[in-house]
């Protein structure tokens, strides 16, 4: 059946053949010890795809498949301590974690590539401009980022109590895959009128932040709460794309994504309205195209 498809159809059995020579996944030594999940698919322009918090490179599903179809080279990784990357005790600061990235980018070769970050991801791609001078880097993109300081202090008078990531944390750790499942509907937007994600879907995503490491999730929800990267924004020198859904419940608009577009010299900003944090699935068309232009572009 499969063969008789291909052969009546050459552009089928082209984009059959390109994606087979090019699909891999595997696993790339970052530091002593320390291993990283990496999927590489398709051909063309490289472009990084950055999880957020606490999932692993699973959320970019309806993205993989859309930009390998449109000609681009799709590297998906999952940050230490999440998915199927390794779990280390400690390395959930943001230079690690950058240098883990400059890792992949170094080992695969990677030239003119897009770093696109989700949510806490968004400060892998501003600390790589920073600490490693956007090597490699032709564009750069922040999804539902929280860019550039979430911690309400004297000079961010609009920012997250510590009260409240203290809150957070005991949460997790008194029951880490509860403190997930409601999370999830946060996460998505889902309340009493509105559902935009099924029930399985919604335990899928909240597997995939089970298998993450208690220590990794603890870890890194300290980090991306409390680092400050206001000083780094002006490091970024490429063109920037952002996004934001003007219902984030998780990542407030107002205080990221708002003033990172003051602070990054060439970007566009793009605001979903009424999309939730989660909007890599709620509003997967329209980001699949916006990312597709800019990608064009």
């Amino acid at each position: 059946m499969e063969n008789s498809l291909m052969n009546a159809n050459p552009s089928f059995r082209d984009y059959e053949f390109d994606v087979k020579q090019h699909n891999t996944d595997k696993y790339i030594e970052t530091a002593q010890n320390v291993r990283l999940y990496v999927r590489d698919y398709g051909k063309g322009k490289p472009v990084i795809l950055i999880h957020g918090w606490p999932l692993s490179n699973e959320m970019w599903e309806y993205q993989i498949e859309f930009l390998v179809q449109n000609n681009y080279r799709v590297i998906a990784y999952d940050r230490r301590g999440f998915g199927k990357s390794s779990q280390p005790w400690d390395g959930y600061d943001f230079d690690t974690l950058t240098d883990d990235l400059s890792e992949i980018i170094e080992q695969l070769q990677l030239e003119e590539a897009t770093l696109v970050g989700f949510s806490m991801g968004g400060g892998e791609v501003v600390r790589y401009f920073s600490r490693h001078h956007g090597k490699g880097i032709a564009k750069a993109a922040l999804i539902s980022s929280i860019i550039p300081f979430l911690l309400k202090t004297e000079d961010n008078p609009d920012g997250r109590p510590a009260e409240k990531s203290e809150n957070t944390a005991t949460s997790i750790k008194e029951d880490r895959i509860g403190f997930l499942d409601n999370f999830g509907k946060i996460f998505f937007g889902v309340n009493i009128i509105n559902k935009p994600v099924s029930n399985p879907l919604l335990e899928y995503y909240r597997n995939l932040c089970s298998a993450a490491s208690p220590r990794a999730t603890l870890q890194c929800a300290a980090s991306l709460n409390t680092t400050d990267f206001r000083d780094e924004l002006s490091s970024i020198n490429v063109p920037t794309l952002i996004i934001h859904g003007d219902d984030d419940k998780v990542v407030s608009m107002d205080l990221t994504s708002k003033k990172a577009a003051e602070g990054i010299r060439n970007n566009n900003f793009i605001v979903y309205e009424g999309a939730p944090h989660g909007l890599f699935y709620t509003d997967r068309e329209k980001l699949n195209e916006d990312l597709l232009q800019f990608l064009n572009s």
